[in-house]
């Protein structure tokens, strides 16, 4: 599909803005409840609802829960299952790490290890990014190389951080098994290498995990590691050269600013903290004359679903909604409301349940929707849809694609 758009595509004055709301999808806690969306007072969107058209969204395949790289990757209209990439390799772009051939970057997560290593909390509390800069250190001062491999650590936020493990001549493999098992009240998992060149990679894994819990034996509640998403240097296909689009993204975490660079997005400087969502509307009125097409991300939606609080995901939804009125002031010519993947606080981690696309434009049909919720959007004319339609259906309405054919 990407070659068949890079044909069809061409240059025009109209302007698209693209807001994910991280795992807005989510479930209602009890059977014929409501869902976070549906929970939330929104009146902003629910009246962006009733002049767009609605849809859903599987963003890999029926019944394959995404992570947010495939998910992001599908709704920028490349296939995830041919284009794949680690959440390492995003994670260190987007905190501004060059990678080179061979080498292989590992997201990390500081947990909380209870005796017998068996894991308390896979986030370790939240920690401050001030606290994992703290924690980086001691690892920096104690994990220089590991069997001769130069190893760099690096804090991303939160829980999250930044292993590259450099190579010497010989390429490291990334196709290996997790440490993390994603779930807590069992133990560590202990990597395994895939084919013959990830083997070692998988021993220095396994060293740096067992070393960083011997520095780290200390700390009350960041005492252990959790590792995956390894990856290599990857390569995709020119987000502009595919599209005829000048695009920017705006985000605050790291690996989502590493996911647009490596597409060849622009990353825009946005100011204050992922709440202070203030910061990003900002950078989009300042920039807004600059770019055809604008990557919007909000990553709370998604934070407090995998902590399990549907409240919190509630108001999160609700301090979007109280922003919506200024990013409609700019009158985008299509704007797309949609998610990465969904979150249900029910489920405190990602599921494979479809999320809500919304599509608004001046050549879109209007659907009966009063609201933008999961009920209305799997009612909604746009149907279910791959992700990997969301770009070409805004190219479409922002009349940047030709005809296909005589």
């Amino acid at each position: 599909m990407i070659d068949t758009i890079r044909e069809l595509a061409k240059k025009t004055d109209e302007k698209i803005l693209m807001v994910v709301l991280d795992g807005v999808g989510g479930l209602p806690l009890e059977l014929g409840g409501d869902t976070e969306l549906a929970s939330a007072k929104t009146p902003n969107l629910d009246a962006l609802a009733r002049t767009s058209q609605l849809g859903a969204v599987e963003l890999v395949a029926a019944g394959i829960t995404p992570g947010s790289g495939p998910g992001h990757l599908s709704l920028f209209g490349y296939d995830p299952l041919r284009f794949v990439v680690g959440r390492g390799a995003l994670s260190a772009v987007g905190i501004g790490v060059k990678l080179s051939a061979g080498d292989v970057a590992v997201r990390g997560n500081f947990a909380t290890l209870m005796d017998g290593r068996i894991i308390e909390d896979r986030r370790a509390g939240r920690p401050s990014d001030a606290k994992n800069a703290e924690i980086v250190a001691t690892l920096r001062g104690t994990i220089q190389t590991i069997n001769g491999i130069p190893v760099e650590i690096y804090t991303e936020s939160e829980h999250r951080f930044v292993v590259v493990f450099r190579a010497q001549g010989t390429p490291l493999g990334a196709n290996l098994s997790d440490v993390d098992p994603q779930e807590t009240g069992v133990a560590p998992l202990v990597a395994a290498g895939h084919d013959e060149a990830s083997t070692p990679t998988a021993a220095l894994v396994n060293a740096f995990v067992a070393q960083a819990e011997v520095a780290l034996k200390g700390e009350p509640q960041v005492n252990g590691v959790l590792f995956r998403g390894y990856s290599d240097v990857p390569h995709f296909p020119s987000f502009q050269d595919i599209y005829q689009l000048r695009a920017a993204c705006i985000a605050s975490y790291p690996m989502y600013k590493g996911l647009a660079s490596l597409v060849g997005m622009d990353v825009l400087d946005v100011q204050g903290e992922e709440d202070a969502l203030q910061g990003k509307v900002d950078a989009l009125k300042t920039h807004w004359a600059e770019y055809d097409f604008f990557y919007f991300h909000v990553k709370k939606t998604d934070s407090t679903g995998e902590d399990g609080d549907f409240a919190a995901k509630v108001k999160k939804i609700e301090l979007f909604d109280a922003l919506l009125p200024q990013l409609l002031a700019l009158e985008p010519d299509v704007i797309c409301i949609v998610g990465d993947h969904s979150t249900p606080s029910k489920l405190s981690t990602h599921s494979w349940h479809p999320v809500p696309l919304l599509i608004r434009s001046q050549y879109g049909r209007r659907d009966p929707a009063v609201r933008y919720t999961e009920d209305e959007a799997l009612n909604g004319s746009l149907g279910l849809r791959r992700g990997t339609d969301v770009m070409p259906l805004l190219m479409a309405n922002a009349l940047k694609l030709q005809k296909y054919g005589a």
